[in-house]
């Protein structure tokens, strides 16, 4: 079973922070997929992704387009097409205790001024270590990420 990392976003925005960890988790060697809530809001993301600086270029694509399956970025909003090792969640999407037994790493990207965001996260920190997974807790509030709580899980 995989690790649920949970990232408090305070100084970063969520398209900030998947450029960063998106790269880390390609050069692992992991196919992963963001799932989102909103299709305006991953067609947002989507271009976001795109614009980016060409040395720093991350293949993605959406699962509304042709392909999904072999996108090594799939940009969600359900179950990933694309058989993630990484399975990242912005904007309060679900992610169940049960899909972490299928995948090395799961994410969840909240954003930190949010109180909303916040009461969520902590739901889902109770209900997915209340289920047995591991999970650890990370803050960008001091400048740098640091680890603030870890739970082993089962």
């Amino acid at each position: 079973m995989g690790e649920v990392y949970f990232y408090h976003l305070t100084r970063s925005s969520v398209d900030g922070a998947l450029q960063n960890l998106l790269p880390r988790a390609l050069a692992a060697g992991w196919r992963v997929a963001v799932r989102g809530t909103d299709a305006d809001r991953l067609d947002w993301l989507d271009q976001k992704l795109w614009l980016g600086p060409e040395e720093s270029f991350l293949p993605h694509g959406q699962d509304k387009n042709p392909h999904a399956e072999l996108q090594p970025v799939l940009l969600t909003l359900g179950q990933p097409a694309n058989g993630p090792d990484c399975l990242m969640t912005i904007d309060g999407a679900a992610l169940e205790p049960s899909e972490i037994e299928g995948v090395k790493r799961a994410c969840i990207l909240f954003d930190g001024h949010d109180e909303e965001a916040l009461s969520h996260a902590r739901g889902q920190w109770k209900a997915l270590t209340g289920a047995g997974c591991a999970a650890i807790y990370w803050s960008e509030e001091s400048g740098r990420w640091e680890k603030k709580a870890e739970s082993g899980g089962k």
